[in-house]
């Protein structure tokens, strides 16, 4: 071979040649002669140069090219070295290229048939069909039932279920899985699957699994302002009112009265098998003690307590854990005319009593009130009846009317009328 001294190093004795340097202009124009012949969609033959994460580099004789990591494989790949390695022969078609053709786009994949084109004409809407995870999103999971051939599986047709999760909660990369064709479009190259379907839809027999009056346990799922979502079984859910939970604790948010994953005592209260909708109670599953109550704090019930606080307008009075009892200011009186103090032990009578809006009002004034009335009706009858047995005349009934009159009045006593 001939060779062109390129560099002599007289310090270390050591010279360099080299042969490329004498056959560069050769080299060159053989490379001029490789560009000027490339086209699009032309097939050549190349060696594999280098390859990195993004792609892979083509010596196609002086020129390189580089194939990307999405040109290499119809399937999804991590790598390119899952496909190709250092020093293999490929034969590559050039996809594209630019004016200098200096920087030229190759392809793998582009010679053998697109795998949706050879997909059988015999797989249908409805089919079920095997594959495997490659792919994993939070709307949903790409699964690649044939090499090349991929489908989406979204997170609503994972589950029965109508609370939409997360699809790692369902399927992990690498799974094989089994699934039913919901969609197919050859054209644009697009399939739809779904898992749920493999199994029967729960709300199929729900009237005689779930009917109305009837008692489970469910699993909170999550909350609204207005009630409680609670899970019976996978894709079977419920309703639970914020009016429903408790027959006497009033509850402003759910969250006060139950936790995400509580399991809860319910009953059926109404079932829409058309909308896909139930109406569960948890307070249902127990007697109301308001029943109890209406026939224990009575009107005119007397009970003895202990102011709990001062509000606005008088008092709560505690009677149980439930009863928290209304005082009206004016009904805090006491007989000596100071009013009760919070903390301050006294008997009230009930004034009111309503179970529907677990409404209670007391009194502690209505206590003596009602003794000074009962005394006077009885002094009433008293005089009365000795008017009856002496038969007096009609002005001495109405002097001793007058008398119980003004002493009702709180007027004083007069002297006695002579006849």
């Amino acid at each position: 071979m001939e060779f062109k001294v390129v560099k002599i190093n007289h310090e270390f004795k050591n010279v360099v040649v080299s042969h490329k340097a004498l056959i560069e202009a050769d080299i060159e124009e053989q490379k001029k002669e490789i560009i000027g012949q490339l086209e699009k969609g032309q097939v050549l033959e190349g060696i594999v140069k280098n390859v990195t994460s993004y792609g892979v580099f083509i010596d196609l004789g002086g020129v390189d090219g580089l194939i990307h990591i999405t040109d290499l494989s119809w399937s999804r790949i991590n790598h390119p070295n899952e496909i190709v390695e250092l020093d293999q022969k490929l034969n590559v078609v050039i996809l594209d290229f630019d004016e200098n053709k200096s920087r030229i786009q190759l392809g793998l994949k582009q010679l053998s048939k697109h795998p949706w084109e050879a997909l059988a004409d015999t797989v249908k809407v409805g089919d079920k069909v095997k594959g495997k995870v490659v792919v994993i999103a939070d709307y949903g999971a790409f699964i690649e039932v044939a090499d090349g051939v991929e489908g989406l599986i979204h997170v609503s047709e994972m589950s029965w279920s109508t609370h939409l999760r997360s699809a790692q909660d369902f399927v992990s990369v690498g799974d094989e899985v089994e699934a039913i064709i919901l969609t197919l479009d050859r054209e644009e190259r697009k399939m739809s699957l779904g898992i749920k379907q493999i199994t029967p839809d729960p709300w199929t027999d729900i009237t005689g699994k779930y009917p109305v009056g009837s008692k489970h346990v469910g699993v909170v799922r999550n909350f609204t302002n207005f009630g409680v979502f609670v899970e019976l079984e996978e894709g079977i859910d419920g309703l639970i009112y914020i009016s429903d939970l408790s027959w006497t604790k009033k509850i402003k948010h759910p969250s006060e009265f139950c936790a995400v994953g509580d399991k809860l005592d319910v009953v059926v209260l109404e079932l829409d098998v058309d909308g896909r909708k139930l109406s569960l109670g948890h307070k249902q599953t127990t007697e109301n003690p308001w029943d109890v109550y209406e026939t224990d704090f009575a009107l005119d019930t007397v009970h003895t307590a202990e102011i709990t606080d001062i509000v606005d307008k008088g008092a709560t009075v505690e009677f149980n854990e439930d009863i928290v009892a209304f005082v009206p200011t004016r009904h805090l009186e006491k007989e000596d005319g100071k009013k009760l103090k919070k903390g301050e032990s006294a008997e009230f009578k009930i004034i009111e009593f309503n179970k529907e809006f677990k409404r209670v009002v007391a009194s502690h004034t209505a206590i003596f009130k009602a003794e000074e009335i009962a005394n006077v009706k009885a002094a009433a009858k008293k005089v009365a009846d000795q008017a009856a047995e002496a038969k007096p005349t009609i002005g001495d009934a109405n002097e001793a009317l007058q008398a119980l009159k003004d002493k009702m009045d709180g007027k004083p006593a007069k002297g006695k009328a002579k006849k």
